[in-house]
């Protein structure tokens, strides 16, 4: 016979019931990714942490904005026609070769969806975008890593060499971020030659805007010499639209369809894709603004070199640090300076700075020639 209640409540700890639900290891495993410094609002900080385009949105831009929003308590368009028939035509291939998704890092999650699973391992230069490694482990795959050169460039031989039975992607990042260096043309077919056409090669170009080495490869016109490439893109940097999350890739229809198939229904809203269509639109205006971070990227590498610093060529809209052990130290000086400056730090490794505005960048030369003064 059960006992009669006693009137006390046992302690939590001691009641049965089930377990609470647990995530998979691989998940579970997974390093956080790190986003740029974001700073104290109320003394607002030189952010140059995040690779952002140092200009506000254009006007047109702005505009298709404030129309867009008078129709977001509607669905957008699921399949984002229209944006995808304008990337087609501004790439010159047909809307069948272009998936969309809400940012590059969505669509390349949706690369790995549909081409890397349990089993298979996924190649890629390291360092590089840290997002590669987390995407990879939550496809299922393995990442496999090869070490960059000590340029800070991709190790294309050592990359192909790589290459194993399992492996089922390979990603090529140029400009590659953090450190800056893009494929040339003859590295990037020395690797795809030795590479097997089994493996989806993608060609992360989310700087392109900003590349001027005329050796640099040429990612639409490689498309038409390979039928295992991708390319994935971004409205992000250059186009300046980093918060409404658009991205996209490119390549054979065989290809994207399988992609297409994984994109979460609606993940490009409304408003997004009105903005994108209106940056594509004001193209003379972004390349005009692309010149301009060029142009003040190669002042601040210049000057950077004057003063004694070792910098890898950069063809993205930021320069790489290689300070090591220091920095934490350089973060710490940056962050310490009136008004404080916000850069990317890889512990152990360096620091990424974005190239920002003239009076951006002249504060960090200074900061940089103090920091120099200290250490030196």
């Amino acid at each position: 016979m059960p006992s009669e209640p006693s009137g006390q409540t046992p302690p939590a700890s001691s009641l049965p019931g089930p377990s609470l639900p647990t995530p998979l290891p691989a998940i579970a495993a997974l390093p956080a990714y790190v986003p740029g410094a974001r700073g104290d609002a109320a003394v607002p900080p030189i952010k140059l942490s995040s690779n952002e385009s140092p200009d506000g949105p254009l006007p047109s831009v702005t505009a298709a904005l404030a129309d867009a929003g008078g129709l977001i308590h509607r669905y957008p368009d699921m399949a984002a026609s229209e944006l995808t028939a304008r990337i087609a035509a501004h790439i010159g291939r047909e809307p069948a070769h272009v998936v969309a998704g809400a940012g590059s890092v969505a669509v390349l999650a949706h690369l790995l969806q549909a081409y890397a699973g349990e089993g298979d391992e996924v190649l890629f230069a390291w360092r590089s975008f840290e997002a590669y490694p987390i995407l990879t482990r939550i496809a299922g795959a393995t990442p496999v890593t090869v070490p960059l050169t000590a340029d800070a460039r991709h190790d294309v031989e050592a990359m192909a060499a790589a290459v194993t039975d399992r492996t089922r992607v390979a990603m090529l990042c140029s400009p590659n971020n953090p450190t800056g260096p893009a494929l040339t043309t003859a590295e990037f077919e020395a690797f795809m030659a030795a590479v097997p056409t089994r493996v989806l090669v993608i060609l992360d170009e989310a700087y392109l805007e900003y590349v001027t080495d005329p050796d640099v490869v040429d990612g639409p016109a490689a498309l038409d010499r390979h039928p295992n490439l991708v390319l994935l893109r971004t409205f992000s940097k250059a186009y300046g639209l980093a918060s409404l999350r658009v991205g996209y890739a490119v390549g054979p229809e065989a290809l994207i369809a399988p992609v297409r198939a994984c994109v979460t229904p609606f993940s490009v809203s409304g408003p997004a894709q009105s903005a994108a269509i209106a940056s594509l639109e004001a193209g003379d205006e972004l390349v005009e603004r692309a010149h301009t971070v060029v142009a003040e990227r190669e002042r601040v590498l210049a000057a950077l070199r004057a003063d004694g610093w070792s910098i890898p060529d950069s063809q993205g809209n930021f320069v790489w640090l290689a300070v090591g052990e220091d920095t934490g130290a350089l973060v710490a000086h940056l962050g310490g300076q009136q008004p404080s400056i916000l850069v990317r730090p890889f512990a152990g490794e360096g620091v990424r700075v974005t190239v920002g505005s003239p009076r951006e960048n002249d504060a960090l030369l200074a900061a940089l020639a103090r920091w120099q003064g200290r250490t030196g």
